[in-house]
Order: structure tokens, then sequence, then C-alpha cells
């Protein structure tokens, strides 16, 4: 059986991603490493514990890591947005807002 012309044969990829937490009541920080293989991609994040609120370090882990991913996911939309536009491919809405200004 042949494939259609310019048809891309199946693959898989794996990329490997680390997340590294760091405590220093009252504050959390999240280191993240994405290796894709061809690049290294890295965020991070914090999280501050109001010095009233209860200590509890899983929340502070929580929040720093959401944050660094969140980060990170809009680190690779930006990325491929940008690619995208290279290619000269037509825009054929306007896109959503891919990070806050403050980013």
């Amino acid at each position: 059986m042949t494939s259609a012309a310019g048809r891309r044969l199946p693959s898989a990829k794996e990329w490997s991603l680390r997340l590294y937490l760091s405590e220093n009541d009252p504050d959390t920080t999240a280191r993240i490493v994405l290796d894709t293989g061809e690049s290294l991609v890295e965020c991070c994040a914090e999280a501050h514990r109001n010095p009233y609120d209860e200590a509890v370090p899983e929340i502070g882990d929580e929040l720093a890591a959401g944050r660094a991913l969140i980060s990170l996911g809009r680190r690779l939309l930006r990325s491929a947005a940008g690619e995208i536009t290279e290619t000269g491919a037509p825009q054929a809405t306007t896109p959503a807002p891919l990070w806050l200004p403050r980013e």
C-alpha cells in the first residue's frame, strides 16, 4: 500500500519535563525544564503565602507548579504562533490572546 503524495507517516515523539520545587517559607518557587530533544524550554513561577495563613506546603507547591505550567503552555503557544506566521499561513480569524500583557 502506498501513501498519498505529501502525506507524512505517523510518528511518535517523547518530550521530557522536569519540575523542581523549592520552598523558603513563605515562598515557593517552581522551575520547569522541557526537553523536546531539539531544544530546552525553561519557565519559573512563584507562590507567596500570606503570613497570616496556616502553613500548608502542598498549597504553595500546587500554586507555583500550576503557574509554571501555564507559563510554559503560553510560551509554547507563542512559539507555534510565530512559526505559523513565518510559514505564511493565512489567519482565518483573529486569534485569541496567547499571553497577558504583563508576561
